[in-house]
């Protein structure tokens, strides 16, 4: 080793020898940082001294700002380094750090998100904390130095006093994060009230919910779709909203116009401008919300967006050897690049378009000499404001294919190749309503494929589920345990496998991730379920245990775990087994039942597990595998329901004492007639009618179905 690399080595902080791609990335900051874990705590004991936690992620651009500014800064350091234990998080990678402390800052200073700085005691209790903070007095914030030396004096000469501070934020992270809304028998008024509280909030001009920021709010536009295909007084406003908000998003900036997929959230109110980070997270439930909404609309638009998103994920987020998706793409190259790898100037695209060309693309793009982005008023997020029927579209095509070629030429923001358990669940489940719903197969085969690698890394019936199936830089690390979504999404998608390809080997490793997240999450005593395992040697405010139940931004981990287990219960036995599963999902739902419609938009995932128990299952089985089978099939598949799945069988896995089906399924189907041919049958609940032979039949049961049972 050279004496250059030696010294560098020697500067190196102990992140170094972290996994996370985030937590490398501050390996060289003259900051003496700790990972998060018992070393760290032990040290600010033995020391006695206020741990600085810093709580960030690769894709946030504040971050990285505060990185440059104060972290990097040497005299910064030297204040952190002589006064407190400075400990670094990943909040990608330690979900369960970042909610609770994000709950205690916000308890603090009423504000949240990222990056997230908070001053805690040796024992890990938050006494003060914020998001950003500058280098110097300014956006009305005292200055990071500032801070940093109060709250070190604070905590030496003022101890009884951040003591009670923080004993008082620790009561307010349990009182925040324990739900106290038990209420029985949550039905259809409830669900009513909640698609009601979400249509009052829709942004008749320009689609969406709310005003500035404006974030997707996949859950909702599902809860939407169902509630547009079932007639009913809500039907006609449900369809309104979400195919405007769903035309108004994918015509914005916050949609890549050139790659595909979408941005993280609009700071306007119009979707123009992003921030320009994209996760797997938003686009796997995007996916499914322009899926499910050509199913039900059957407008064009909605189909060319979801293979939009299929393109890009395919193209930046996918190991498409091993199978996986990779977690984000970073919004800038650096912090000198404010969006400049997604934006153009009038001259910039002039110079990669013919004339013809650039006059087509300006115009739809809307592309202007003062363009969009304040730190360059010349820039302009591609967006088309007025799609016309009017545009030359090969003439388009062509701009819009040299454009990204271009684009392509720049320096790309980072992409965070982690796999990250819970949001590949969400993803496998997305490509699959993706490839079914459209009539692809590549997706279908890529999502069983990325399954099987989950399944096979990151699964052991013994210790669980990991969080992360794999680091993107070819690092490891301890294993870091599972939480309640990493279960329920996994489990979800596992179900959604053995819709996919009547495979048992899903429909079993489904069952036994149920099963373990029943026995490691589950509240026994009061209802619903935990978002991580109780642990006695639990570190800081992880000791807090909380039910997740808003979508923030993911599905909320007790929505999807009813879900799973109401999907459980319709498949299995119906003596105890079933009635167990159902049990379980009935008493998660009624221990929220009492306050979630005071959460409505953020409580949509638990509106659609509540529609699923609202409504009897509806199984359309298709038996055979000619081009009638296939017919059939895309025929079950029109109009989106939640409660409705389609499985596609062969007719020897319909033999007598066959372990080829689940239980509930099997006993069902054992009756079936053994005639030739390709055949549909609609199951709802342990009812079969009889089969159809044809398409237009099939539909005509389906139809009868959505009038008797549409208002549950």
């Amino acid at each position: 080793m050279s004496e250059s690399n030696e010294t560098s080595y020697a500067n190196l902080n102990a992140l170094s020898r972290a996994a996370s791609a985030y937590l490398r990335s501050a390996q060289h900051q003259p900051i003496q940082w700790n990972e998060w874990g018992t070393e760290a705590f032990a040290k600010a004991r033995r020391e006695n001294k206020p741990i600085l936690l810093d709580i960030g992620a690769v894709w946030c651009h504040w971050c990285h700002v505060m990185d440059r500014e104060s972290y990097e800064n040497k005299v910064t350091a030297q204040i952190i380094n002589d006064n407190f234990i400075p400990v670094k998080v990943d909040r990608d990678e330690r979900p369960d750090v970042d909610t609770r402390y994000q709950a205690a800052v916000s308890a603090i200073s009423g504000q949240g998100g990222w990056p997230l700085t908070a001053f805690l005691t040796p024992d890990g209790k938050p006494y003060f904390g914020g998001t950003y903070f500058p280098p110097d007095e300014r956006y009305g914030r005292p200055s990071f130095q500032r801070v940093l030396l109060t709250m070190a004096d604070a905590f030496s000469s003022r101890r009884d006093e951040v003591e009670e501070s923080a004993g008082s934020v620790m009561q307010a992270i349990e009182h925040n994060e324990s739900f106290s809304g038990r209420a029985g028998n949550p039905g259809p008024p409830l669900l009513a009230k909640m698609i009601d509280s979400i249509l009052k909030q829709f942004d008749e001009r320009n689609g969406g919910f709310g005003s500035q920021p404006k974030f997707p709010h996949p859950g909702a536009l599902d809860l939407l779709v169902d509630a547009a295909g079932r007639g009913g007084e809500q039907a006609d406003r449900a369809a309104h909203v979400a195919k405007v908000t769903l035309e108004k998003m994918a015509s914005g900036g916050i949609y890549d116009q050139l790659a595909g997929g979408f941005h993280r959230y609009s700071v306007d109110e119009r979707w123009i401008v992003p921030h320009f980070e994209k996760m797997a997270y938003d686009n796997s439930e995007l996916l499914k919300n322009y899926t499910h909404a050509f199913q039900t609309f059957v407008e064009p638009r909605f189909a060319e967006v979801a293979k939009d998103i299929l393109r890009w994920m395919d193209e930046w987020l996918s190991d498409r050897d091993l199978g996986g998706f990779y977690a984000s793409q970073d919004a800038d190259d650096s912090l000198d690049d404010d969006g400049d790898y997604f934006t153009w100037t009038r001259d910039e695209a002039a110079a990669v378009l013919s004339n013809e060309e650039f006059e087509a693309a300006a115009a739809y793009y809307n592309l202007r000499a003062v363009g969009d982005m304040h730190h360059n008023p010349q820039k302009n997020v591609l967006h088309t404001p007025t799609r016309t029927a009017h545009v030359n579209i090969e003439l388009l095509q062509a701009a819009k294919n040299k454009l990204y070629a271009a684009r392509l030429q720049r320096k790309t923001p980072y992409i965070d190749r982690t796999v990250y358990t819970g949001w590949n669940g969400m993803c496998i489940a997305a490509y699959l309503a993706a490839g079914r719903g459209l009539g692809l197969k590549e997706p279908v085969a890529f999502a069983l494929k990325s399954l099987d690698r989950v399944l096979t890394s990151g699964w052991d019936e013994k210790t669980g589920l990991g969080h992360v199936v794999a680091y993107g830089e070819g690092t490891s690390a301890e294993i870091v345990m599972g939480t309640l979504d990493d279960y329920a999404f996994i489990a979800n998608a596992a179900l959604d496998a053995w819709e996919a390809s009547s495979d048992m080997r899903y429909f079993r490793s489904a069952k036994e991730i149920a099963d373990a997240m029943v026995s490691r999450f589950y509240d026994v005593t009061g209802g619903g379920f935990f978002d991580t395992e109780s642990r006695a040697d639990a570190l800081g405010a992880l000791s807090t245990r909380r039910k997740p139940l808003q979508d923030s931004p993911t599905p909320a981990g007790n929505a999807v775990a009813a879900t799973v287990l109401l999907r459980l219960a319709a498949l299995t036995d119906e003596s105890g087994e079933s009635s167990s599963y159902e049990t379980r999902a009935q008493e998660t739902l009624e221990t929220f039942a009492g306050i979630v419609e005071h959460f409505g938009l953020y409580a949509a995932s638990y509106g659609l597990a509540l529609r699923r128990a609202i409504e009897s299952s509806s199984l359309v089985c298709v038996i055979g595998e000619d081009a009638l089978a296939e017919e059939l099939s895309m025929t079950a598949m029109h109009r989106f329901a939640v409660n409705k799945s389609v499985i596609r069988l062969r007719r020897e896995q319909l033999q007598p004492d066959n372990a080829a089906l689940p239980p509930a399924l099997a006993a069902t189907l054992q009756y079936l007639p053994q005639a030739e041919g390709s055949m549909a049958l609609v199951c709802r609940g342990s009812v079969c009618l009889p089969p159809v032979v044809s398409c237009e039949a099939l539909v005509g049961v389906l139809s009868e179905g959505r009038t008797t049972h549409g208002e549950g």
